[in-house]
């Protein structure tokens, strides 16, 4: 792009962070990051300068004395801050959308209303405040369900429990924290797919359709994990798999009429050959984004263009139209409370594919060690799905640190849509 390099800032932590603006980087952008949580600093210290909140409690003076271009948050818990509301008055630009438009993503009740307000096939769902309340919805809708938050947020007292039967749900309805009631919906099948677009001038550009292994452990066995432990993209601007169609497109007069402009991405299930919505999320996604992002000639134009709300212009490069990231997982994963000792992370051999450090450090020899449970994202791309899987699972074999583990069947189920 023209003139001066833009300045990017990220509100975020970990591998996330680090690939979103390692790639901005090299698309000629000046990129940092506002550290956001108290782990995973020192990945994104690879791409550029980072910054404490101790240091600067209050992020907005320090993005003015920057004179940051624009914000990329990796969450969306920064509009719960008690700075968000000055950071929304300095008026930079923000690779988000905020208010209506968070509601999207945070409140999954009024993401269930709109569906029905726009005729989008959504699962039976209902809100319960305690307890009894659950018992009773239960009773009078007997019916597998998964248990949700109401808000969603990182640090939410509920967390996804996939419920595969009526007796599991039971099981779990008298082991949850009611603080902020529960979200009950369906369970309608392991036909899991997503869908990610950019909504920007009042208009739908589909990028991907993408697969997220979200359960711990091989078979897709395991609890559902705090991140996924994969996933795989597909380019996907004409909505190859109709779920753009289906799910998004209806919303475009909310979109319009809310001034809505950032990334958008809806997560569905297949069930009786029609797509449902489970979810829909206001990010690129962790998994999803830097493979995004690689997949784009202008990457950083279009994130310009999209944080100024103009008509997009977004180029694809031609010989990489699949994506496949793996993560490594650390001692203890997913089991968070189980902690282990900092064990040393050794990668001698030169990596051939983009590999994102995640709760990771480095000692003044440049030595990594595991600070926390998930080390890093492996992420290769690829003309062929194949070929990209293959990749990824090349790479991730040179990384070593004891008690590690990653998943060896990305590919092998839930691929193509719709697919159990």
């Amino acid at each position: 792009m023209a003139g001066k390099p833009l300045r990017v800032m990220a509100f975020g932590v970990g591998a996330f962070t680090q690939g979103v603006l390692q790639i901005l980087k090299s698309d000629g952008a000046n990129v940092s990051t506002y550290l956001t949580r108290d782990y995973a600093h020192y990945s994104p210290s690879l791409a550029g300068k980072t910054y404490l909140p101790e240091v600067y409690p209050d992020p907005c003076k320090l993005l003015q004395k920057k004179n940051i271009d624009f914000v990329i948050p990796m969450s969306i818990d920064w509009l719960e801050t008690n700075w968000a509301r000055e950071f929304l008055s300095l008026g930079i630009p923000i690779f988000s959308p905020y208010g209506e438009g968070m509601k999207l993503e945070r409140d999954r009740d009024f993401a269930k209303k709109l569906c029905r307000k726009y005729k989008i096939p959504f699962p039976k769902a209902y809100v319960a405040k305690n307890r009894l309340e659950a018992d009773q919805i239960l009773h009078a809708y007997p019916s597998a369900y998964v248990i949700k938050n109401p808000l969603c947020s990182p640090t939410s007292p509920v967390h996804t429990i996939l419920c595969e039967t009526i007796d599991d749900t039971k099981s779990w309805l008298d082991n949850l924290d009611y603080a902020e009631g529960v979200f009950l919906q369906e369970y309608v099948g392991r036909a899991e797919a997503g869908h990610i677009a950019l909504v920007s001038g009042g208009e739908i550009y589909s990028l991907v359709t993408d697969q997220e292994y979200k359960r711990a452990f091989d078979g897709n066995m395991g609890i559902v994990a705090g991140a996924p432990l994969g996933g795989l993209v597909e380019q996907d601007p004409n909505d190859k798999y109709g779920l753009a169609k289906a799910l998004l497109h209806p919303l475009l007069p909310w979109f319009r009429e809310t001034g809505f402009h950032g990334p958008v991405q809806v997560t569905a299930a297949r069930r009786n050959d029609r797509w449902q919505v489970l979810e829909y999320n206001v990010r690129i996604g962790v998994t999803s984004g830097p493979m995004i992002l690689r997949m784009l000639e202008n990457p950083l134009e279009v994130l310009w263009n999209t944080v100024n709300n103009r008509k997009l212009d977004i180029l694809f490069k031609k010989n990489v139209h699949f994506g496949c990231s793996v993560t490594l997982a650390g001692y203890g994963y997913p089991f968070t409370e189980v902690t282990g000792p900092q064990l040393p992370v050794h990668a001698p051999d030169k990596f051939t594919c983009d590999v994102w450090w995640n709760e990771v450090a480095a000692d003044e020899n440049g030595n990594l060690f595991a600070t926390g449970h998930r080390i890093a994202d492996v992420v290769a791309l690829a003309d062929k799905m194949e070929s990209a899987i293959e990749k990824a699972y090349q790479n991730i074999a040179k990384i070593r640190c004891l008690s590690s583990y990653y998943r060896t069947d990305i590919g092998k189920s839930l691929w193509p849509p719709g697919n159990e």
